[in-house]
């Protein structure tokens, strides 16, 4: 019986975990792998399983579990340690990605839009190419993350319109 009816509610929240794995990844194909492992997981996990309790928050909670997981795997290999006994890769040049002082001058004009915009745009945008995520500048600024997500999509909008004439 019990298996029967956890099948049942397992089917029934297919739908609505795509979504949230799709809300995850922005990657349709991702998405449902990260669904299906997670659909996976949890009838590996059936036993665990209590009856009467939050089925969709369970699923939930294995599928953000299992998307921070692949997360983080995905850092520590791309995450590159020197083992040489002289720390010969870390000693080498640094190549900046610009591979000319053309490069540069693009990189110093990119800079000086940015910085000519008003600093309530200027500095969610500078906070986002820095690395933090949309919900971490809105606490840091103390802002709605509808605002921060609408300003850093006006300043991106801004550069593309100054920047259309670059190559």
């Amino acid at each position: 019986m019990k298996s029967l009816s956890f099948r049942k509610d397992l089917i029934g929240v297919q739908e609505e975990l795509l979504r949230f794995a799709y809300k995850l990844t922005s990657d349709r194909e991702d998405a449902n792998d990260l669904l299906q492992e997670t659909t996976l997981k949890a009838l590996d996990n059936e036993d665990k399983y209590m009856p009467d309790t939050n089925f969709k928050g369970w699923m939930y909670t294995i599928m953000r579990n299992i998307f921070i997981n692949n997360y983080r795997k995905v850092l520590r290999d791309q995450t590159f340690v020197d083992q040489t006994d002289n720390l010969y890769h870390l000693n080498l040049p640094q190549d900046s990605g610009f591979d000319s002082t053309e490069g540069a001058h693009d990189l110093k004009e990119i800079r000086k839009i940015v910085n000519a915009l008003p600093k309530e745009y200027r500095v969610p945008f500078s906070m986002h190419v820095s690395g933090f995520k949309y919900r971490e500048i809105a606490e840091k600024l103390n802002l709605p993350l509808g605002t921060v997500k609408s300003r850093i999509f006006f300043t991106r909008q801004k550069l593309q319109e100054e920047l259309k004439d670059f190559r």
